[in-house]
C-alpha cells in the first residue's frame, strides 16, 4: 500500500463528488439514463409553457436533436477531456432551431435546472461523510476541496448545501466551471491554485476519488492518491495501471490514513 504522508505536511484534500462523498440511490446506467430522460423531457415542457416550443412536433424534434447532441458531446468529452455544460448545450440546440432570441437569462439558468432535477434527487451522501469532514476541518491550515466532473456546477452546490456539507470546503469546482474534465492535468492545477497552495506544495496534497479520472489525474499532477472503492461497477471503465495504490473502502478511513 502506498504510503501516505505524515499529517503535519498535508496542506490539502480534494474530493470527488460522486461514490465518494456521495451515493447514487441503486446505481446503474439504466437509472442515469432514465433520470436525464425526465429531466429532459420536464426542460422541454417548461418550454412549452413559455411558448417557446409551440407544438408537439417541434417538442420531439428537440428531444430528438437534444439526444444526438449529447451522444456526441459525451464522445468527444472522452477524447479530450473538455467539458461541455449542460447550459451551453441548451443553447446549442436552441440557436440551431433558431429559438434562442425568444430566451431570457432567467430561461437558461431555469434549463439545466430542471434537466438534473431527478439526478440531483438521488445523491445520498454516505453515512460517514459529515462526520469525516467535521474531523478534517478541524486540522489547522488543511484546506479542503470538491472536484467534480459534472457538467452543471449549480447541481453540485445544491446538493451540498441540502446536506450542509459546503461549509466545510474552501472550494468547489466542477468541470462546467473549468471547462476541463479530470482527468486533464490543468483542472487539478487550477483547484490547487484556488485553494491558495503553491505549486511546488502540491505533493503535500491528497486527491480522494475513486475512478481512473481522480487517480491517474492527481497521479500525473503529481499529488497523492487515495482510491476509494466503490461497489457498483460502471460499464466501460478503465483500468488504473497503477501499483501500491492506497485504497480505502469508507471515506472515514481516511482519517486513519493520514
Amino acid at each position: 500500500m502506498r504510503a501516505v504522508i505524515e499529517i503535519s505536511k498535508i496542506k490539502g484534500l480534494i474530493f470527488d463528488f460522486g461514490f465518494t462523498l456521495f451515493y447514487f440511490e441503486e446505481a446503474s446506467l439504466k437509472k442515469y439514463i432514465n433520470c436525464y430522460q425526465k429531466g429532459l423531457q420536464k426542460s422541454v415542457d417548461f418550454l412549452f409553457r413559455r411558448n417557446i416550443l409551440k407544438t408537439e412536433s417541434i417538442k420531439k424534434e428537440f428531444i430528438n436533436k437534444f439526444n444526438r447532441m449529447q451522444n456526441e458531446i459525451f464522445k468527444e468529452r472522452n477524447k479530450g477531456h473538455q467539458e461541455y455544460p449542460t447550459r451551453t448545450l441548451f443553447r446549442r440546440i436552441c440557436r440551431s432551431m433558431n429559438l434562442d432570441e425568444d430566451i431570457n437569462e432567467e430561461v437558461w439558468e431555469e434549463l439545466p435546472n430542471l434537466f438534473h432535477s431527478f439526478e440531483e434527487e438521488e445523491w445520498i451522501p454516505f453515512e460517514n461523510t459529515h462526520n469525516t469532514l467535521t474531523q478534517l476541518k478541524k486540522v489547522p491550515h488543511l484546506k479542503l476541496a470538491v472536484l467534480s466532473n459534472h457538467p452543471h456546477h449549480t447541481m453540485i452546490e445544491q446538493v451540498l448545501n441540502r446536506y450542509n456539507l459546503s461549509q466545510f470546503f474552501d472550494e468547489i469546482i466542477t468541470s462546467a466551471e473549468y471547462g476541463m474534465r479530470k482527468p486533464h492535468i490543468d483542472i487539478f492545477d487550477y483547484t490547487i491554485k484556488k485553494l491558495g497552495i503553491k505549486k511546488e506544495d502540491k505533493k503535500n496534497i491528497i486527491m480522494c476519488g475513486d475512478e481512473y479520472a481522480d487517480i491517474m489525474g492527481a497521479h500525473r499532477a503529481g499529488l497523492q492518491i487515495v482510491l476509494i472503492e466503490r461497489e457498483y461497477k460502471f460499464p466501460y471503465e478503465k483500468d488504473i495501471p497503477l501499483k501500491d495504490i492506497c485504497r480505502i473502502k469508507d471515506i472515514s478511513e481516511i482519517l486513519n490514513l493520514i
